[in-house]
């Protein structure tokens, strides 16, 4: 090339550039692949299946994760005495480092046993577990009796944030 001679665009020196094919847009299911937990029950009817098909994730029932699964456990119990009895003794495990190995808790989901307020005695034990664990509450919600799971219910937004979950 001569000197003092003005080169063209870019374009004459690499060619044209065909334009990157258009992404189509994410289906609205494939945010539910992408769930990072598994639900375990520390007791039976704990409301796992209803939080794994509400919130996504991987419904474990009262199993640990398998191979397979996501490590992330969210501990699920009702909010009755046998419920948090349970809960506290599975956080417990994870304490002690008696979970199988490569399993993280990450929360604990308290499930609304009745609708109204916890008795005294239940909430102070709720806020002794929110003192070793992070605990997220979820309130009674007739709709799901009826098995119209819908949306997560108001007042779960950080458990929706926690799981991905859209509100």
């Amino acid at each position: 090339m001569q000197t003092g001679m003005r080169q063209g665009p870019e374009i004459w020196l690499r060619g044209p550039v065909t334009p990157p094919e258009p992404v189509p847009p994410e289906p609205a299911h494939a945010h539910a692949a992408a769930r990072r937990f598994s639900w375990v029950g520390t007791h039976g009817g704990a409301g796992v299946s209803t939080l794994a098909a509400v919130y996504g994730g991987q419904d474990c029932g009262r199993s640990w994760p398998g191979p397979g699964d996501p490590p992330s456990v969210l501990l699920v119990a009702r909010t009755h005495a046998a419920g948090l009895d349970t809960v506290a003794g599975a956080v417990e495990i994870f304490r002690r480092g008696r979970a199988p190995q490569g399993l993280d808790l990450d929360a604990v989901v308290l499930v609304a046993d009745a609708p109204g307020r916890l008795p005294r005695p239940l909430a102070q034990r709720v806020r002794a577990l929110e003192s070793v664990i992070d605990v997220y509450r979820v309130p009674w919600v007739p709709s799901w009796r009826l098995g119209e799971l819908g949306h997560p219910p108001r007042g779960t937004e950080a458990l929706g944030r926690l799981t991905g979950a859209t509100h």
